[in-house]
């Protein structure tokens, strides 16, 4: 069964940092792309970010460009978010998935991803 764990969520302070782990495990994690992603409530998901499967690619999207990094350990099957600089708008249920989205007409779709991670930034 594909399973994804994720943490290193919490309460950070606007131009604060916290970073994310995703361990996955039932799939041969080194041979797809990772992706992240986050919903706020009443919002649709949004791709944050995703790393090919040998990190020789990545995207952000643009309200995290500069301040995300996405990386990942084959060897550890571990997937990684370095969030800095953080705003009140990045709170969020934050998600790893695996692969990348399916998007049609704006909205994100992936086929499988964790239980998220709650990340809140606040003064």
């Amino acid at each position: 069964q594909v399973r994804l764990v994720e943490s290193g969520g919490g309460l950070a302070q606007p131009g604060g940092s916290l970073r994310l782990t995703c361990v996955a495990s039932g799939f041969t994690f080194s041979t797809y792309a990772m992706s992240w992603a986050r919903q706020a409530p009443g919002k649709e998901l949004e791709w944050v970010s995703g790393i090919y499967s040998d990190s020789s690619d990545t995207y952000y999207a643009g309200s995290v460009k500069g301040r995300f990094t996405i990386s990942r350990d084959n060897a550890k099957n571990t997937l990684t978010l370095q969030m800095n600089s953080l705003k009140p708008e990045d709170t969020a249920l934050y998600y790893c998935a695996k692969g990348y989205p399916r998007v049609v007409t704006g909205t994100v779709t992936f086929d499988s991803w964790g239980q998220g991670t709650q990340v809140t930034v606040s003064s």
